[in-house]
């Protein structure tokens, strides 16, 4: 998979990252090396392969797995910038494509 500058100019779009034609000429050489070492990594037989939760081969506790309603709502919303009717207020970030 190769990455055109379009598409990088896009992705920098998407992700709210102001740059540069200057910046999307020297990223795109970047991100097509780091595309080549994803394909690199999907070639790998990993099959008979275990996940590693750690590296150390200890046990780790567990907790309880309850149904909390997480303690204060009050003190919780007390953080966010804005907020109504017991939730957060955050900005739409969709966009639609056109």
């Amino acid at each position: 998979m190769s990455l055109d500058k379009e598409t990088a100019r896009k992705v920098a779009r998407l992700s709210h990252l102001e740059m540069s034609e200057e910046e999307l000429e020297r990223r795109v050489p970047q991100l097509n090396t780091i595309m080549n070492w994803i394909e690199q990594l999907s070639e790998v037989d990993t099959d008979n392969v275990e996940p590693l939760a750690n590296v150390a081969n200890i046990e780790l506790q567990l907790r309880k797995d309850e149904i909390t309603d997480g303690g204060d709502a009050q003190k919780v919303l007390a953080n966010a910038p804005e907020e109504t009717q017991g939730f957060f207020v955050v900005p739409k970030i969709v966009e639609q494509e056109g």
